[in-house]
């Protein structure tokens, strides 16, 4: 259903209403129990991911790209603007050429997780939308089950998390936990060997830990905390080994996104 919008007041784009102010966004997000994927790569992720579009907003030279995907479903409304009105709409250039609004679903829960996974992430209290969103697509390229947030974590389906994933976060599993205390020995009663990535004095090298794996292979949880703070103390006590990558030239740590594709390629489980 292809329709003419001509002007950024229009009622039916208040979805799309200023994107970059993030804390307006989460609270409109989760009233409406929506999402935004930007470009159209992640717009073809998400919908084949089996997530419904409530609408698109698209210029008219970005239609071919999504052509296939708005014929599938005639009913949903393609709002035709131009490029000057979908910046003044969204509050940035809308430079990978399309957006998209679809209904939030929880798909997983963190007991489904637990039960059927044999390698999962567990971040606590990441907030910045873009380290969610590369820890995930890690995560699923290098062949993790899943993710575990904790309460405070950022969104992963908010649209920069979303982005930054290039979609990954439409098909990893993942969930967020109701329990923050309880996480650690929930993941033990699953049988989960949970490691902590920290700079803890008695953190045992990657490498050696993922020879220890590859001795005696079993369920693995990574545990991965706030670059400032790093993981708490209570997460860290509860672990069953804490885990540093060995560094040089006077460098402590990385940044979470790319600790977290290190470790997840090292301790993945491996076919030989």
């Amino acid at each position: 259903m292809l329709i003419e919008i001509e002007t950024a007041d229009d009622s039916r784009l208040a979805d799309y209403v200023r994107l970059r102010e993030s804390s307006l966004r989460r609270s409109l997000e989760a009233a409406e129990g929506l999402f935004i994927a930007e470009g159209a790569k992640v717009i073809r992720r998400a919908v084949e991911a089996g997530y419904r579009p409530r609408s698109y907003l698209l210029a008219r030279r970005w239609l071919p790209e999504l052509d296939d995907l708005v014929a599938s479903q005639p009913e949903v409304p393609v709002y035709l603007v131009s490029e000057e009105l979908a910046e003044q709409v969204t509050g940035f250039h809308v430079h990978r050429g399309a957006l998209a609004s679809l209904y939030r679903e929880q798909r997983h829960s963190v007991a489904g997780l637990v039960a059927n996974s044999n390698r999962l992430v567990v971040t606590e209290d990441i907030v910045d939308h873009a380290n969610v969103g590369a820890i995930a697509r890690s995560a699923a390229g290098l062949g993790w089950d899943g993710l575990l947030l904790s309460p405070r974590c950022a969104d992963p389906l908010y649209r920069r998390a979303v982005k930054v994933s290039m979609g990954s976060v439409l098909s990893l599993p993942w969930a967020r936990l109701d329990d923050w205390a309880g996480a650690i020995p929930a993941l033990h009663q699953g049988g989960f060997t949970v490691a902590a990535l920290t700079l803890r004095p008695d953190s045992v090298a990657l490498d050696d830990f993922a020879h220890q794996l590859r001795a005696a292979p079993r369920k693995l949880a990574i545990l991965l905390g706030t670059e400032g703070h790093g993981l708490s103390s209570k997460w860290t006590s509860q672990a069953d080994v804490a885990v540093r990558i060995p560094m040089r030239a006077g460098i402590d740590s990385l940044n979470v996104a790319a600790a977290a594709a290190v470790a997840c390629y090292a301790l993945g489980e491996r076919v030989d």
